[in-house]
């Protein structure tokens, strides 16, 4: 980043006329300055300890209340090295065993009592004890932050067995992609998001209220018959960092996934793309908008027809949803907008999500749809011909063009 640079210069400019006080007091004004993140800055900057610059930013802070009355001379200050050793200089092994401790299945012992429980700061604190170390369970969190650990979720990443061709599939829809966008023609990412239970039911994440005045909701999550899901399925301008989500309550069909797209194209897409003559639909290969469902296809030979659109279709290979742009471009602010609110009718779903936006300018409408979507329709071979499907040549099951 352009501020590390700028204060390591600075660092390198000033460090060796500083006493120890100065460059704690400089370096936790540098922090200040930054705001949400400046200490992380200045420590990777300078290698300043982080516990220095906050000491030094609480001493700022001090002087700024109580300005001194004497000359910097006459003020105390402590001379270089002095003060209290890093525990890591007293208790040298300390950082072996702490690491031994976290991650006991590769570096350390199997048998370990943490292999099983939850490693907080607090019980690494009491084993580190036991085995003879003197610290805290903050001393612990600075020694974890110190190994460059740090609290994280398990992260769905393993794919499973990748098929053969899945760069070159991944290859060949950016060609596509950068085709389209070259031509004025739109590409958009399409998905259903996750069902939600409509009600009271807690949802994941926490929200501001008066303190010991939380929301109440519902103790099990049972689906209530009456109201049921919503049914989001979104759809993803990939160019103009736009998104359009169709709030369904039936059923999460082929038909539904298209009728959403087409939507899309009646509310926003025809207004932004006057001019086009085609568009670009990627989407993964399964639910709704498999690349098998024959139901798909034939709802978008209907939409080519109606919009007068060249369809094309590129699927992500199998097992790679989660490369799908929609995913982190719209959906997961769509989640973090409505975090710990519980959903209490469609209307509530709808306006939170027409009120998702970032700071990099995402736009988002959404819209109930309460129409009757019938599971399990089966379209014939002949309805399928005379959807026109051209194939690509290199993976047609995958690559598509309709209309």
């Amino acid at each position: 980043m352009d501020h590390v640079k700028t204060i390591r210069e600075k660092y390198r400019a000033l460090g060796p006329v500083m006493d120890e006080r100065v460059q704690r007091l400089w370096a936790a004004t540098e922090a200040e300055a930054l705001g949400r993140g400046g200490i992380t800055a200045v420590v990777e900057a300078t290698g300043i300890d982080r516990t220095r610059i906050r000491n030094g930013m609480r001493e700022v802070k001090e002087i700024r209340k109580n300005p001194p009355t004497a000359s910097p001379r006459e003020q105390r200050i402590r001379r270089e090295g002095a003060g209290r050793k890093p525990l890591t200089e007293t208790d040298p092994s300390v950082i072996d065993d702490l690491d031994s401790l976290v991650e006991p299945t590769t570096r350390g012992d199997p048998e370990s009592p943490l292999r099983w429980t939850c490693k907080s700061t607090y019980k690494l604190a009491d084993e580190l004890v036991a085995m003879g170390h003197d610290l805290s369970a903050k001393t612990v969190g600075t020694l974890l932050a110190d190994l460059d650990y740090s609290l994280q979720a398990p992260s769905k990443t393993r794919e499973g067995k990748q098929h053969p061709d899945r760069d070159a599939q991944f290859r060949y829809l950016n060609a596509q992609v950068k085709k389209f966008q070259r031509r004025g023609n739109p590409v958009i990412s399409v998905d259903t998001k996750k069902k939600e239970l409509i009600g009271d039911f807690k949802n994941g994440g926490r929200e501001w209220h008066p303190l010991g005045a939380p929301t109440k909701v519902r103790v099990h999550d049972f689906i209530d018959k009456e109201l049921g899901k919503a049914i989001p399925y979104g759809i993803y301008d990939v160019a103009r960092n736009e998104g359009w989500v169709n709030v369904g309550v039936d059923h999460d069909t082929a038909e539904f996934a298209v009728e959403s797209i087409g939507r899309w194209w009646r509310k926003m897409g025809k207004r932004s793309y006057s001019k086009a003559t085609e568009l670009l639909v990627t989407a993964d290969s399964g639910g709704s908008n498999s690349a098998r469902s024959r139901l798909w296809k034939r709802q978008l030979k209907a939409l080519a027809d109606k919009t007068g659109l060249r369809i094309t279709v590129c699927h992500y290979p199998p097992g790679t949803s989660k490369w799908n742009k929609i995913e982190h471009r719209l959906f997961c602010h769509i989640t973090q907008n409505w975090r710990g609110r519980p959903l209490e009718s469609v209307e509530t779903v709808v306006n939170l999500i027409g009120s998702t936006t970032t700071r990099k300018g995402l736009r988002v409408r959404a819209a109930h749809d309460d129409g009757t979507y019938e599971p399990g329709i089966k379209v014939s071979d002949e309805e399928l011909a005379n959807a026109n499907i051209k194939r690509h040549k290199f993976h047609g099951d995958w690559n598509y063009s309709i209309g």
